[in-house]
Order: structure tokens, then sequence, then C-alpha cells
């Protein structure tokens, strides 16, 4: 590939020695990676060689046509590449207890997803995104994931100062120059400039300033980026740790996995290189805010929330009941509260219940909890994230195991024929036992009840697909 000249000579004098090995590694093929959804998959058989750092990650040995898998889009793993999961390495090392967690930049998912998948069970993970229409990507993922602890918002960075000391992990994946995704995206490369790393470095200052108030005394701010200046990394480290008194923390790695040390002194953070580690580059450090472990603001925050409530609900007859056909087609809907917003049924792990109205309050929304269904006149219909959900009780959903043609047909939003003998109504179309979703069935014909917007656009069904050893549990 050919380089820009001035990105050319600012790497070979951080590089030094290392640059040629470092140039030829970018004209090499990307590594395939995957990592597994441990709520829904487990694998039968050897995936392939294991991520070392990721508990659930596995290298491919080609790239097989992801699209045209339907596990895939039923949530059982997640495409991404090698070098950023090593997030769930940190969280492994630093979370023992379940916490508030904000994914500030999370589009288009494969960092949220990881942190559901690591943190302790019972963790609420809000991944965040301003842009338009990377939001309602990131809010497909995170649906097709299935994780009930799961809230979806589109906002900007400053927003957040409201929940003065809510979060107790707040991770940055900062919007970057993109060096490190020059091998996979040529894109990068045209629009690389020396004034776009300065104007990059600027917003992240920025964007780490609005979000600082959020993140309680005592806790950890991931931050990362995939690009290799200093301007945008080891800098922005010192700027935490100068401007803001954060305290780096290390993390502990094999030597055998190639990871580099910060490029200045002073800073602890971790490079992975193309020539020295198989996956793309990523910068990441871990830092803590002063103080000591400190929940006192977020529980006024979620008093004065209770508060305002109480006083709302006096002289109202309240919001409609959830039909109990609806809880009940979850599998412990005991650890759920129930409410109906816009026609639209919902349901919230209890425990945080006063979380989503704060949430609420301050943010927009694009997805909370389960969506069990949307009102249509007398009738409900069933939602996706109810068929993808990692609480569906899957015994109380008729469903229908669809081969690979039907699947990817249901995926298409085409029509589809269904055997005669099930029962009329709504019906899962699983495959493989995976849920992809709803189909009405009317008994001469069924309504396809995939979502428009998600749909295969292709028609062709390539020959290179993935058959992955894995079962839903």
């Amino acid at each position: 590939m050919e380089l820009p000249a001035p990105f050319i000579e600012r790497t070979r004098r951080l590089l030094g020695a290392d640059y040629d090995s470092f140039a030829a590694a970018l004209d090499s093929e990307s590594p395939v990676s995957l990592r597994l959804n441990p709520g829904k998959s487990h694998p039968t058989e050897v995936l392939g060689e294991a991520v070392p750092w990721s508990a659930q990650g596995y290298y491919l040995p080609e790239r097989p046509a992801f699209t045209f898998d339907p596990c895939f889009h039923a949530g059982a793993y997640y495409v991404q590449e090698a070098s950023s999961m090593f997030l769930g390495r940190v969280i492994a090392q630093y979370i023992k207890a379940p916490v508030r967690y904000l994914d500030l930049c999370a589009a288009p998912g494969g960092k949220s997803t990881d942190a559901i998948a690591s943190l302790p069970a019972g963790s609420l993970v809000v991944s965040n995104e301003v842009i338009p229409n990377r939001a309602y990507i990131l809010a497909e993922n995170i649906v097709k994931w299935g994780s009930p602890y799961s809230i979806v918002t589109r906002n900007e960075a400053a927003d957040f100062a409201r929940l003065e000391s809510y979060f107790d992990v707040i991770a940055t994946d900062v919007p970057c120059s993109g060096e490190g995704m020059f091998r996979k995206d040529s894109a990068a490369i045209a629009e690389w400039s020396p004034a776009g790393v300065a104007r990059c470095a600027d917003r992240q200052r920025q964007i780490l300033d609005d979000v600082w108030q959020a993140l309680r005394p005592g806790g950890l701010l991931i931050y990362s980026t995939c690009t290799y200046n200093t301007e945008e990394n080891e800098e922005m480290v010192l700027y935490l740790m100068n401007r803001l008194g954060a305290t780096p923390l290390a993390v502990d790695t094999d030597p055998t996995w190639g990871i580099a040390p910060a490029l200045m002194p002073g800073v602890t953070a971790y490079r992975f290189m193309p020539h020295l580690t198989r996956g793309e580059g990523l910068f990441l450090a871990v830092l803590q805010k002063p103080g000591d472990a400190d929940e006192s603001g977020r529980n006024r925050l979620l008093d004065d929330t209770q508060g305002k409530r109480n006083k709302a609900k006096k002289g109202k007859t309240g919001t409609p009941a959830v039909p109990d056909e609806w809880r009940d087609r979850l599998a412990a809907p005991d650890r759920f509260d129930f409410t109906v917003h816009n026609d639209t049924l919902l349901a919230i792990p209890r425990e945080y219940q006063a979380d989503y109205r704060l949430l609420a309050q301050h943010l927009t929304l694009l997805h909370a909890g389960i969506t069990l269904a949307t009102a249509k006149g007398r009738d409900y219909i069933p939602h996706p994230a109810l068929a993808l959900s990692t609480a569906l009780d899957l015994d109380r959903a008729p469903r229908f195991e669809a081969d690979l043609p039907t699947a990817l047909a249901y995926l298409r939003r085409e029509s589809i024929v269904l055997p005669g003998n099930l029962p009329r109504g709504y019906l899962l179309i699983a495959y493989h036992g995976f849920p992809l979703g709803w189909v009405k069935n009317l008994g001469n014909r069924a309504n396809n009840l995939y979502p428009q917007e998600w749909r295969i656009r292709s028609g062709y069904t390539p020959d290179n697909l993935l058959a992955l050893p894995v079962e839903h549990i």
C-alpha cells in the first residue's frame, strides 16, 4: 500500500529500526477473528487458534461470508479484530463485582458486547453513540447480543456530565485518525493528514473533559484508540494524569503476546502493532480517578429521580399493566419490572429500574432492557428483542427450526412456507437452536416480522459459508 509521506516520516521517527518490519506487516493480510457470545453459545469442538488475551476469542484460517450465516444474525458471536478483545483482559483483572459501565463511543458494538460478556453478572452496560446512523447499528448489535442488562443511548459526551459520579467504569474508544485501520480500510489512508491528527487530539481532550464528571471517585477510565501516533495516545494519557489527576494502572500480560509498551516515559499503556501482535493497531491505557470509592453522588441522583417519580404519581391512575402472557415469556419474570412506554411493553432488570428512569430523564434512549412487544390495535406484536434475548423462556415459545435456505429467506424478509402442523399465531424462527425472530403463522401463509432495516439485501449466497461448531445454551 502507498502510505502518505508525512505518515512514513512521523512513524519512522517513532519506531526507528522497527519501521521496515511495521511497513511490511501493513502489506500483509489482516487476521480474521471472532468472539463467541457466552450467553448464547459454546463450542462443541475446537474453533481455531484461541486469541491468547481473550476468553472467548478465536482466529479463523480465512474470512468466510459472515453475512450469510444465520448464527451471526442471531448474536451467537461477534466478528471483531483480535487486538480489541484486550478489553476483556482488563475487565477480568480489575472488575470483580457488578458495576455501572459506560461505553461512550460504542458503535458498532464490539467493545460493548465484550464488556457485557466479560463483566461480573448483574452489571449494567450503557452503550452510547452520537452519530444517528451508527447509533442504530449499535442498537441492532446490542439487541442481537441479547443481554437484558444493556441500554443504548444517542448523546454527546457533554450530556453525561449531568450524571455526576454515576458510572463506576467509563470506556472511551475515542474517534481518532485511524492509522491502525490502514491495513483494513483504504479510505483511512486517503483521509489521513497531520492536521487531522491534531484535530482528533483536540476532540479527544474535549471528550475526556466532558465525560470525566460522570465517573465516580475511584472509578476506572479505559482509554483506547486505533492509531499509532503519540499525540492521540501517550500525550492523552499524560493529559489525564496532569490535568485530571488520573493514576495509570498496569495490566497483566504475557511477553509472548508481543504487546509493546508506551513510547513515552512515565506512561503505562499497551500498544498492539501489526508486526508484533496478530491483530490490528490498538493503543489502550487504564486510569483510575482520584478519591476513595464513593457511591454517594450516584445515590443522590437515584434518590432524586425516585422522589420526582413519587411526586408525579400522586393523583394519577398509573401506567397500564403489562399482560401476564408477555411477562410469562421470560424464564425468570420475577427478576424484572415491567412497564408500558408509548404502547411498547418493556422489561427492565429490577435492580436497575431507578437507573432506567434516571437515564431516560437525562439521555436519549434507543434501547433498554428487553422490548417485549408493541401494541397494534387490540393486538400486541412481539418485538425482535424478545426473540433474541437470553432471558427468553424457549420452552414457552413455539418455534420452527429452519434449514439454511429457509433461514436466509427469513433474514432477507422474504415469504417463507411453514409446515401445516404448526400452531397458528406468533412463532419463533430458529436456526441450529438460535432464535432469529418472529413470524405470524396464519395457516395458509406466514407473515415475516423480521425488521426491514436489518434484512440481508443480497439474494446471492456465496460458497464460503461459516460452519460454526457451536450449540445454543
